[in-house]
């Protein structure tokens, strides 16, 4: 079976100690998803998956699909199939949604090959449409000008088109209401399939009432403490966080 695996990860930064020794296995087909306080580590483990050079990972390894992506460039990762939906996505003034994500597939293409723009507008205009997204959104700068709905609608247009074997969803909804949450966990169970793993970062049990995940982690002081079914997350929304740090220092 294929994994995104993580074996005995451990990260600082400025000294630092972040990430302490985690642990966690996603295989395709499965949606995951961890919890944690503010501080545990959560934004700190998609950004080491995906490359960011600010943190120093001291030991462990992270294999996709039986790769080891841990100091590989962000774009060499991306091609190997994972994708990160940031948090708090950047505006890229003067580049077009429809020019990134057609230079993102681009990069992908190996020789000569070229995306053949039919065929690439058909498929963009869908998944806009399955998004809610207008079509004239096409034209405009990545983010700049979006609100935070946009934003976030526009990182789930990138994840479907690229179609990668694996993505990480950084506190998608972050800032959104409650409509263009049911949209953006729409596009995202689209997304769902056995060729496929996803991991969800969240604080709120709400967005996993909509993306139902398989399996629950809860991430405390940068490992994984806790493990469960979904049924972990409502545990965890009635309860909060301290009966897990009782179970740690038992």
């Amino acid at each position: 079976m294929s994994y995104l695996e993580i074996k005995d990860l451990r990260v600082k930064i400025e000294e630092k100690k972040i990430l302490r020794g985690l642990n966690l296995n996603i295989p395709k087909g499965e949606v995951h998803a961890i919890m944690g306080p503010n501080g545990s580590g959560k934004s700190t483990l998609s950004k080491v998956l995906s490359g960011h050079d600010d943190y120093e990972v001291t030991s462990g390894s992270a294999l996709l699909d039986g790769d080891e992506i841990l100091g590989m460039e962000p774009d060499e990762i991306s091609r190997l199939g994972l994708f990160l939906a940031f948090q708090y996505p950047l505006e890229v003034p003067g580049v077009s949604i429809a020019n990134f994500i057609r230079a993102a597939l681009q990069g992908r293409l190996t020789g000569n090959e070229t995306v053949d723009a039919v065929g690439y507008y058909k498929d963009l205009y869908a998944s806009m449409d399955e998004l809610g997204i207008d079509r004239k959104f096409t034209s405009r700068c990545v983010n700049e000008g979006f609100s935070g709905g946009e934003k976030k609608r526009c990182e789930i247009l990138q994840m479907a088109m690229l179609k990668p074997k694996y993505c990480i969803l950084d506190e998608t909804d972050s800032g959104l209401d409650i409509d263009a949450l049911k949209i953006v966990a729409k596009g995202v169970n689209q997304m769902r399939n056995p060729d496929r793993g996803i991991l969800v970062i969240t604080h709120y049990q709400r967005l996993l009432e909509y993306i139902v995940p398989d399996k629950v982690h809860v991430m405390w002081e940068g490992r994984i403490a806790h493990s469960g079914g979904k049924e972990l997350a409502l545990e965890l929304e009635a309860k909060g966080y301290d009966w897990v740090r009782e179970e740690l220092v038992a």
